[in-house]
């Protein structure tokens, strides 16, 4: 059994390329004590290696390897999403200032870039592999996207591999953002995508903001910091939803 369980923990961490130990007790249903008997065998197999909060594989992939040492967990929520992305897909990629990091993540990969985040598509032009197309609309100098009426009817003809979403809070009634101008690009983003992915702060679940343009069963993938409450870490698990937590660091 335990033999299993092993083998089994390993598998579960180089898939996912990280874990922290509290992902690792609610994955495995076992007390905190066995995770660290459990980790500190495997680290002696030389498969995995510790880091601060949780484990990581020993075999990075690219992406992982351009891991961010010291940019928190911002950009370290960036790097684990951009780990879906293959070459060839097609993104969405939300306003806000979380989402804006993925393109550092996927650099060398030939994509194209469907955003109203003025910085993304600022970032995303210094790569000539990156094909950048931006909604229409207005320009906010506050928030650094692009809104208007046509933007969302723009993007609702449009199908992409992965939307990666940002949101203000999440709740059990689900996913809110607090400004209307970004509401109708933010449903239609999620409404015509392949797998919507949720990136957001573990602080933030529990928050309620002014519009939900989400449930939490819209999305496919969740990618935050430990930081996230056991409630909401077994509501999506009860969900079925892919739950990828990186450790979170004070800055």
């Amino acid at each position: 059994m335990k033999s299993k369980r092993l083998t089994d923990m390993e598998a579960y961490i180089l898939s996912h390329g990280s874990a922290t130990m509290e992902e690792l007790r609610d994955a495995f249903d076992v007390s905190m004590n066995t995770v660290r008997r459990d980790v500190a065998e495997l680290l002696r197999a030389g498969n995995i290696q510790k880091v601060y909060g949780g484990v990581r594989s020993a075999a990075q992939s690219i992406v992982q390897a351009a891991y961010p040492k010291s940019g928190g967990a911002k950009q370290a929520i960036c790097f684990e999403a951009a780990r879906l992305v293959r070459d060839g897909d097609i993104l969405f990629i939300d306003a806000g200032t979380t989402t804006v990091q993925i393109i550092e993540a996927i650099k060398d990969m030939r994509v194209t870039v469907i955003t109203n985040n003025i910085q993304v598509m600022n970032k995303a032009l210094e790569y000539e592999n990156i094909r950048v197309i931006m909604l229409p609309g207005e320009a906010h100098r506050n928030t650094l996207s692009i809104t208007g009426e046509d933007s969302a009817e723009y993007l609702s003809h449009m199908n992409t591999n992965i939307a990666f979403m940002a949101a203000t809070g999440a709740s059990m009634t689900g996913v809110a953002n607090s400004s209307p101008l970004e509401y109708a690009i933010k449903k239609a983003a999620v409404a015509h995508t392949e797998r919507a992915v949720l990136l957001v702060a573990g602080s933030k679940f529990g928050i309620t903001s002014l519009l939900v343009y989400a449930s939490l069963d819209k999305f496919q993938t969740v990618v935050t910091d430990s930081r996230i409450p056991p409630e909401y870490r077994q509501r999506l698990k009860d969900l079925h939803i892919d739950l990828r937590i990186v450790p979170y660091e004070e800055m």
